[in-house]
């Protein structure tokens, strides 16, 4: 069957007004009762304070990035000035890119201040690409965000129409062409360069052979002229990947009850459950977000220690995070969309329960785990996985309790015999004084350890373990003599001498551990 190729379309969304729109947004205390006051940001950069963003009414009043705050407070004495955060910047085009993953799966974000959605999959949802704009639009409009959009078969065609296109040309090509070179986002030298050359527009750089446009302004112009002429195409990289099994609900009209969503990830966490079935695997991270009309997107993420398809156990964990919410579910506007991903799917067969009920035991343990940190927070609910390691300190890994184990077994005595380790360990390893042992090997007859004299009454030893010598090649790494010993009162204690005495002139005697 021949194989048919899809065309590929890209919507940009450029966010002009990115730093003050996060700002007005997260901390909107801030803006009270100021009515029009221009807001500028800066940082320093050199030996001067300069902006590196302002809002609409200082950008009507003459300033823009690059400017001296100096320059900037003798033209408008009023201006507020907060400092530049790129960091939150990010989180806030990230926030941005969950909105739009209400479009298609594939979104990619171009920082600072702009999103490239893969469009390709989803126009007919929308009969056409200006009803998708619109929808966009109004969604960010709704939130007080101004987006400035664009389309093009490549990602850096729309990204660049949507940054810099001025009136609107009968089609893509043209209106490409029409763009200033400061389209093809080269370094300031470059781009300096060409607009002394006379190269005003794109079109007037793709009029010129390739060859002599990277002669003389470098490879980077020439690579630039091929990615906005549509020569050099490269898909989107998508910043989050598709989930194994994903299902939704789409409302005509927004649902404004908690309640009601609740119930409805119960039917999409039974659809999940029922694919999952089919494909003989059970659900270990399960994630619903809830798309509001007005573009927020609140998330429940919960995660299980063993792949699972019981619904009513999912539902208890989703109420389980609930509970545990800083901010409460609000619908506001209501929700419009209600998806449920399978960020992890295990292979799960059916499973013969013991008669002493074992593996039912077994499912309680890992349900309560499942609980406590869905409530408690992953890493704060942890346990011991065995890590591939002859050094006793670093024979074991703290992971948390719903992570998963690495590939290992912990060490086991031969039935009948004692441990083979201690079932406490000091970290570090206790200083023991006054050793009195047989060299060169020889176990010891008599420590002190905590102001008090141990005589020993048996011992049982050595274990040689020597050190990692593959880790370290400008040192010598002294060997250890494990011991096991007995004192006359019966307390039990690991110890080790920390060198041979061809390694070191005085080996020291440490106390490791202690058995039950």
């Amino acid at each position: 069957m021949p194989r048919v190729s899809v065309e590929r379309r890209y919507l940009a969304l450029v966010f002009p007004w990115l730093p003050i729109e996060r700002l007005r947004a997260t901390r909107p205390h801030l803006f009270a009762g100021r009515g029009e006051t221009p807001v500028a940001f800066t940082e320093t950069i050199g030996n001067a304070v300069r902006l590196t963003a302002t809002d609409l009414a200082a950008a009507r009043a003459g300033l823009g990035p690059g400017l001296t705050l100096a320059d900037a407070r003798a033209r408008v004495p009023e201006l507020e000035v907060f400092p530049a955060d790129p960091h939150a910047d990010m989180d806030w085009l990230e926030r941005l890119a969950d909105g739009c993953t209400r479009y298609s799966p594939t979104v990619a974000l171009m920082p600072p201040d702009a999103l490239v959605i893969d469009i390709a999959g989803c126009i007919h949802a929308f009969e056409g690409e200006r009803p998708l704009a619109a929808d966009v639009e109004a969604r960010m409009a709704r939130r007080g965000i101004l987006a400035r959009h664009a389309f093009g078969d490549t990602p850096e065609i729309a990204r660049a129409l949507a940054r810099y296109a001025g009136a609107p040309a009968p089609d893509e090509s043209r209106a490409v062409k029409r763009l200033p070179v400061v389209a093809l986002e080269l370094d300031d030298d470059a781009t300096v360069a060409l607009a002394r050359a006379g190269l005003k527009t794109v079109g007037d750089v793709m009029a010129r052979p390739l060859a002599g446009i990277a002669a003389r302004f470098g490879e980077e112009a020439a690579t630039a002229v091929r990615r906005l002429s549509g020569d050099h195409k490269a898909p989107v990289r998508a910043r989050v990947r598709v989930a194994p099994v994903a299902v939704e609900r789409r409302f005509a009209e927004p649902i404004a009850h908690t309640d009601y969503a609740l119930d409805v990830i119960e039917e999409l966490a039974a659809e999940a459950a029922a694919t999952l079935a089919e494909r003989h695997q059970g659900g270990r991270r399960w994630e619903a977000r809830l798309f509001r009309s007005d573009g927020h997107i609140q998330s429940l993420r919960i995660e299980t220690g063993m792949p699972t398809r019981d619904v009513p156990l999912l539902m208890r964990l989703f109420a389980e995070r609930i509970d545990t919410l800083a901010d409460p579910l609000d619908p506001g506007y209501g929700y419009d969309l209600i998806r449920l991903d399978v960020a992890l799917a295990e292979r799960l067969d059916a499973a013969q329960l013991r008669l002493e009920g074992g593996a039912a035991r077994q499912d309680q343990v890992a349900q309560l785990v499942d609980q406590l940190s869905t409530r408690l927070g992953r890493e704060r609910v942890r346990r011991f996985a065995p890590r591939d390691s002859h050094i006793p300190e670093q024979a074991e890994l703290m992971l948390p309790a719903a992570a998963d184990a690495p590939a290992g077994v912990w060490p086991q005595a031969e039935a009948g015999e004692p441990a083979l380790r201690p079932i406490y360990l000091f970290d570090p390893p206790q200083r023991i004084e006054s050793v009195m042992a047989e060299v060169p090997d020889g176990p010891p007859h008599r420590f002190r350890w905590r102001r008090r004299v141990h005589e020993v009454a048996r011992s049982e030893g050595p274990e040689r373990i020597a050190g990692e010598w593959w880790r370290r090649h400008d040192t010598v790494i002294p060997t250890r003599d494990y011991y096991r010993v007995e004192d006359r009162r019966g307390r039990r204690f690991w110890i080790f001498r920390h060198g041979l005495y061809d390694e070191q002139e005085h080996p020291r005697w440490y106390l490791h551990g202690l058995f039950a």
